[in-house]
């Protein structure tokens, strides 16, 4: 079967199935199998060091495809700089530039002119309109049972999806709860054109800087292992429950601000736990279908499988 939808059309992939930006763990070989896989995969710009890290890791992926892959700019990073980080991408002539958690009007004016497809992260039908002010190519509309940040409405993907498409006219890429065949269907059934992935895979081979502790914790858990934290800060976000997510709700709970949580939130809380397997001394993101991995396969056969479920399920409502 033919999966031509108006997000492969657009960013001329196989599949309409999109990588998450994923900090500190989509780097050049998970972006490189999810694009050679029929996807598209992307790295995350904002977790490098320096604008040269981030080209080498561009040149990284164009040498293990020749498909199309995006750059994903996490913009709301405490205002850290992106303009230089930004910069690469254009230099390097990256088909696709996503954004996620931030006012991205400042992207698109830096955009202005530059031959690559934008896609926007958003949690509400007032970002997605927005969005497409803007210029967005299309929106990537997550709902509040995906993992990492989320939107401050608690709207699930079920409710959220369909409000978006009613209300734009670019195409919608549905997020938040999907990692299967039958989440890509019932994306697609919504109005939605392509999916966004980021959970799921985090528990494939190819996503080397995640620990083998973090991926068997991912295979172990249930829907009911994820706890939102960061709601005092105004940026809820999802991860995986632990002793010490547990102490930053602790210290929500006790009206503490950001400099209180500072420690417990950090970049090195999280490497903690994604790169060494301290599971009780750092903190891990994680959506709520958490509770539908079971294994820890291949990009390609994860993928393969998707497709394989979507196609059977398409052949029964014939």
């Amino acid at each position: 079967m033919k999966w031509d939808t108006k997000v492969s059309n657009l960013l001329n992939i196989e599949y309409p199935i999109i990588q998450g930006g994923l900090a500190y763990l989509a780097y050049a070989d998970l972006a490189a199998a999810v694009s050679n896989a029929g996807g598209l995969g992307q790295i995350t710009a904002m977790s490098l060091d320096s604008p040269e890290a981030l080209r080498e890791e561009i040149r990284k992926v164009r040498l293990k495809t020749n498909k199309p892959f995006g750059v994903n700019y996490a913009i709301g990073q405490h205002g850290r700089p992106f303009e230089h980080m930004l910069q690469v991408a254009i230099d390097e002539k990256v088909p696709v530039i996503s954004m996620t958690g931030g006012n991205p009007a400042p992207v698109f004016k830096l955009l202005e002119g530059v031959d690559t497809k934008k896609l926007v992260l958003v949690a509400a039908r007032r970002q997605a309109e927005k969005a497409e002010e803007l210029g967005a190519d299309a929106v990537m509309v997550v709902g509040q049972e995906g993992g990492g940040h989320l939107g401050k409405l608690d709207i699930g993907t079920m409710v959220l999806v369909p409000q978006v498409v009613d209300a734009v006219k670019i195409p919608v890429i549905a997020s938040g709860g999907i990692g299967d065949g039958r989440g890509l269907m019932a994306a697609l059934s919504l109005g939605a054109e392509g999916i966004e992935m980021g959970t799921r895979f985090i528990a494939t081979k190819e996503c080397i800087h995640a620990s083998d502790v973090y991926k068997q914790r991912l295979v172990e858990g249930t829907e009911n292992d994820t706890t939102v934290i960061k709601r005092s800060l105004g940026a809820p976000a999802r991860a995986i429950t632990n002793k010490w997510t547990d102490k930053i709700l602790e210290i929500e709970a006790k009206h503490g601000n950001y400099d209180s949580l500072k420690d417990y939130i950090s970049g090195e809380a999280n490497k903690r736990y994604i790169y060494e397997g301290q599971r009780e001394e750092g903190f891990a993101w994680a959506g709520q279908v958490m509770g539908r991995i079971k294994d820890i396969p291949t990009v390609q056969e994860l993928i393969t499988r998707m497709i394989r479920e979507a196609e059977e399920i398409r052949r029964s409502w014939c």
